[in-house]
């Protein structure tokens, strides 16, 4: 065998290694043990995921209900944003309540942390605080008393960078100010602190609100650096950094809260049987099945600003003959419609990939498929009910899209662009409706 056929052989053992589903499960084990260990040091403050992986290492009875959405690629490297269409304002008023957040993400091989946390996070406390100072009268602009400067974590973002973020930070600012979007008032600035397994001290924070100066922000890198892409454990299994990034290219279907439901099963079960007892958790009735009784009552979760013209729901949810008064989009990764729901014209279904493939799917197939069905629907004096799978991912999308585009600010339907607003979100969407054609 030549050199380079071994090479060849080896790259591709370390691949096959590097996907197998024994290794991933026990990978994200052992990182979710290294954030019980954190959040123990940590009990006050909630315990948030960072979407996508972050779920995989935060047990649901421990996390808050609560998702922030830090994108990496508003991070990397001369692509550094304070993205309008995620500003993660939702997390403040939890922040405020509790003194500070923990905030959990991971990285694949290479990095000690990902650009989320090292980056976009610190990105978005500097602009908030910048914002708040902004916007909120009489404050004292005192540098110790509001500090509002850019953090970063040494030996992962250079001077150089830090330098070229900070002069952009307040042209940021200004578009955060000029949006729609209303800031909560916040008794201390924000400042992130980063813990990897690396770190051999947690820091200590004041406990009352009169001691402290700033709301910790602590962003939790959950895998171990492991330049190799993976390490050998003696308990049979090999590590692989960053395991839970991109899992539908190795979890078979299973997702982070089937792994926490049955996690105990999976993690005994030995490297043959796991395939099989994945294949039967995933494909359990009660797991992203087509609707089987018709006699099910059908509850939606209603959108109350708009008195429930719009809802919400799992595609489990929906049992096969539903109110006539109702329409329903039917988002799924199934490549076969329920056959009580084909050539219903009250039934728009969509085939929807998963993972980033479905990103571009949603903004040229999606979007331009259901908004003129929803907006035909509701024109019909009918309800729309929006369901995927998990109704948390792609429903959400496409019922924020319907929100903007058909409803005013006082949740009456207005049709098709007879209520033009000035906003950002409004005008994101138009733009990305105008570029799927």
């Amino acid at each position: 065998m030549g050199h380079k056929d071994g090479a060849s052989l080896a790259f591709s053992e370390l691949r096959k290694e590097s996907q197998d589903l024994y290794n991933r499960i026990h990978s994200v084990a052992e990182d979710a043990a290294f954030i019980d260990q954190v959040y123990r040091s940590y009990p006050r403050l909630p315990l948030m995921p960072n979407m996508r992986c972050g779920a995989w290492y935060t047990d649901p009875d421990t996390a808050s209900n609560e998702r922030a959405y830090f994108k990496s690629t508003d991070g990397h490297t001369g692509n550094w944003s304070f993205n309008l269409r995620r500003p993660n304002l939702h997390v403040l008023p939890l922040i405020c309540a509790h003194g500070g957040l923990l905030l959990v993400d991971s990285t694949r091989a290479g990095k000690r942390m990902p650009d989320a946390l090292s980056k976009t996070v610190p990105i978005w406390c500097a602009v908030i605080n910048r914002a708040v100072l902004k916007t909120t009268p009489n404050m004292d602009a005192d540098t110790d008393a509001w500090n509002t400067k850019l953090y970063t974590p040494p030996g992962v973002v250079s001077a150089q960078e830090h330098d070229q973020i900070e002069q952009k930070l307040d042209g940021w600012v200004d578009d955060l100010v000029a949006s729609f979007y209303v800031l909560p008032k916040l008794r201390h600035p924000l400042r992130p602190i980063w813990i990897t397994p690396s770190t051999t001290m947690f820091p200590k924070f004041p406990d009352t609100d009169a001691e402290r100066l700033f709301y910790p922000i602590i962003c939790i890198s959950a895998s171990k650096q492991v330049f190799d892409g993976l390490e050998r454990r003696v308990t049979g299994f090999a590590y692989i950094q960053g395991s839970g990034d991109d899992h539908e290219l190795w979890s078979m279907g299973l997702t982070p809260t089937q792994f926490w439901k049955h996690k105990q099963t999976l993690l005994h079960a030995n490297r043959n049987e796991l395939p099989t007892l994945v294949q039967t958790l995933t494909s359990s009735p009660n797991i992203h099945s087509a609707p089987t009784n018709s006699n099910m009552s059908f509850h939606p979760t209603p959108i109350h600003h708009v008195h429930g013209r719009l809802s919400i729901c799992t595609t489990h949810d929906i049992c096969s003959s539903f109110d006539a008064k109702f329409a329903v989009v039917y988002l799924t990764s199934s490549d076969q419609i329920p056959p009580d729901f084909k050539d219903n014209p009250r039934v728009l279904y969509i085939q929807t990939p998963q993972g980033k493939k479905g990103q571009h799917h949603f903004l040229h197939t999606v979007l331009p498929q259901t908004i003129p069905f929803i907006l035909f629907h509701l024109q019909n004096a009918r309800c729309v009910c929006v369901a995927c799978e998990t109704g948390t991912d792609t429903s959400i999308g496409v019922a924020l899209a319907a929100l903007t585009k058909f409803f005013d600010e006082s949740g009456e339907f207005c049709g098709e662009y007879e209520h033009e607003r000035e906003g950002v979100l409004c005008a994101s969407f138009q733009l990305s409706h105008k570029n799927v054609h």
